[in-house]
């Protein structure tokens, strides 16, 4: 009879977790350029990229952030470097892996200064490189190659991508915040659809806040060395505007941990 009660208490213990014990909070991973983490995250001459911020609008008592952005890389490179498998390596089932490339992505697919550009689009045409700055052989895709890539992981794991557009940078034309609606936000959303997840239009939404407020005021408020990389100010701005994206989307999971805006 007491083996069968300690038989009993340990399967109840199993299914129902042992009293007291913390549940290990989700996390959310981001991963993307210098405008989700600028530098290492401290805010080295005043610039901060809106990853590093965005604790302003989730509540961290109830999910862990964990920023693995970088500057300078692409979709391409921060796959190729091997950050995105330290990231992968770490996924449960149940985080967020909030994914956001595209201001590096068009830049050269091979020379010897970065080499970090991938093919424009979506499509599966390859180019195949040996890379000059690297010494290495390579097969380059495309923007929404990648983008799939990071996605499909994720899934594999158990965990939710959440695809963005780029953010927009201080550019404007006729009073208005020139927008990426014809490329990287088209590709970005064209991706998250291809994938039946979720897709936060960034640039959009800043652009559009971006316009109400006006080119001088958004200059001196949030923008201080050049046309890409915001202050804390306009990080934060950045932040509430993915949260905001959030809210807009139906059974995404992510929104029970957005505080109050």
């Amino acid at each position: 009879m007491l083996r069968s009660s300690i038989l009993i208490l340990s399967i109840m213990m199993l299914s129902s977790g042992i009293p007291g014990e913390k549940k290990q909070k989700h996390t959310i991973w981001l991963i993307g350029d210098s405008t989700v983490k600028n530098g290492s995250g401290k805010g080295q001459d005043g610039l901060w990229g809106w990853g590093d911020r965005i604790y302003t609008v989730i509540d961290t008592n109830k999910i862990t952030i964990r920023n693995h952005a970088i500057g300078g890389r692409s979709s391409r490179t921060f796959l190729a470097e091997g950050r995105w498998d330290i990231v992968l390596e770490k996924l449960r089932p149940g985080d967020f892996v909030v994914i956001q490339f595209g201001h590096n992505d068009n830049g050269p697919i091979n020379d010897n200064f970065r080499a970090r550009g991938t093919i424009k689009g979506t499509g599966e045409e390859t180019e195949e490189i040996d890379n000059i700055l690297t010494k290495k052989h390579e097969i380059i895709h495309s923007y929404g190659w990648y983008l799939r890539k990071y996605c499909d992981d994720t899934k594999t794991k158990g965990a939710i991508p959440i695809v963005c557009s780029r953010v927009p940078g201080n550019n404007w034309d006729n009073g208005k915040t020139v927008q990426a609606a014809e490329d990287y936000a088209k590709w970005a959303e064209e991706t998250a659809k291809r994938e039946n997840t979720f897709y936060v239009n960034l640039n959009k939404i800043i652009a559009l806040k971006y316009d109400s407020i006006g080119e001088a005021e958004v200059t001196s408020r949030y923008f201080l060395t050049d046309h890409t990389h915001t202050n804390e100010a306009g990080a934060i701005l950045n932040a509430k505007a993915f949260a905001e994206g959030v809210w807009s989307l139906k059974k995404c999971k992510l929104s029970k941990y957005l505080k109050k805006l």
